[in-house]
């Protein structure tokens, strides 16, 4: 449907026209922006919910923290570390970003011990690696010039690469521990990961991007969680919820059994009087109190300072006893005991 114009615009245009200001065929559009919308690919949907999403960026704000600390120790310089994005995407626009000479680390995690799972990634750019091997070989960490991505590490640089990643791998369990009790092992590094088919280029994967700051060097730390592992985490700590939610039948009868075998106070009431302390003091054996009550009355039961029951008195098994007529609910005894205060 064309937009219809009011007549402040028309004569807007048409004073332009005449003036030569514009074209006559162009119109002027509205000054509001077109509202954008992300568009969802119905064929590729997402597997994770924004909650989870938030919560695996919790766990990793908890291990750059510890990640830190580490490398401080490690380099003898600032390092301040920051996750920048969690994101699900599929693998394949992980690894099409990778090249050649690109070094990847593989770790594996002991919840599963299934032996073709895929493995966790862990990926730094080379300039922020060189500079901290360069820190851990004595130097100052600085690196000549842009280092270009045709960069091929020594052997005595991978060997401190899986050193360092080794390290930096054993500090994600302490991450994890408020969630779930799990571990990460340092499996291999991979030099060529264009070559070597890792996880499903359709499968989705959860990465998260890592920036990482030193005096003399900047880089990114990506890890690509498999969306594999994550389900089966998530699935056991729904479990688990779902257990401390539900209550255990074997626990709700040993509950019983204590509460069976617990003793209980029961005070049977009669009337209430008010004596004076004269009074109670010269009480003697065989002295009666007067309670202006028939002794056919009913007696009230009660349990915990809470009338409960009311009956009369008796004889059962040459015993004195008192029979129960009447219980009374919650409302009766805040009731009688409302009415016990005022008296």
């Amino acid at each position: 449907m064309s937009e219809v114009l009011s007549q402040s615009q028309i004569d807007a245009l048409l004073a332009a026209a005449r003036n030569g200001d514009m074209d006559v065929t162009t119109t002027e559009k509205d000054n509001s922006e077109e509202k954008k919308y992300p568009k969802y690919d119905f064929y590729s949907p997402k597997k994770f919910t924004r909650d989870r999403l938030k919560m695996i960026s919790s766990i990793f704000e908890s291990y750059v923290r510890i990640l830190s600390s580490r490398l401080n120790a490690l380099l003898h310089m600032s390092c301040e570390l920051e996750v920048d994005s969690v994101e699900e995407q599929r693998y394949f626009e992980f690894s099409n970003a990778l090249s050649e000479r690109d070094v990847l680390t593989l770790a594996e995690d002991s919840f599963d011990d299934t032996a073709e799972k895929e493995p966790i990634l862990f990926h730094i750019t080379t300039g922020i690696m060189l500079s901290m091997l360069d820190r851990l070989l004595g130097g100052d960490g600085e690196t000549e010039g842009e280092v270009s991505s045709d960069y091929q590490y020594t052997d005595i640089e991978l060997r401190l690469y899986t050193d360092l990643m080794n390290n930096l791998i054993d500090s994600l369990s302490s991450a994890w521990k408020n969630y779930i009790d799990i571990n990460f092992k340092f499996q291999r590094v991979e030099v060529n990961p264009t070559l070597v088919q890792l996880i499903g280029l359709e499968e989705a994967v959860v990465i998260v991007g890592i920036t990482i700051r030193t005096p003399v060097s900047r880089g990114r730390f990506s890890i690509v969680l498999p969306g594999t592992m994550l389900s089966d985490v998530f699935g056991l700590m729904n479990r688990e919820t779902a257990s401390v939610r539900q209550p255990n039948q074997h626990d709700s009868e040993e509950i019983m059994d204590y509460l069976r075998g617990s003793d209980l106070e029961i005070t049977a009431e009669f009337q209430h009087t008010t004596l004076r302390m004269e009074d109670i003091y010269h009480l003697h054996v065989g002295d009666v109190i007067f309670l202006d009550q028939p002794k056919d009355s009913k007696i009230f039961l009660n349990i915990g300072g809470k009338r409960w029951f009311d009956g009369k008195m008796g004889v059962f098994q040459k015993n004195k006893a008192v029979r129960i007529d009447k219980t009374y609910v919650l409302s009766d005894m805040e009731n009688m005991q409302d009415e016990g205060e005022r008296q």
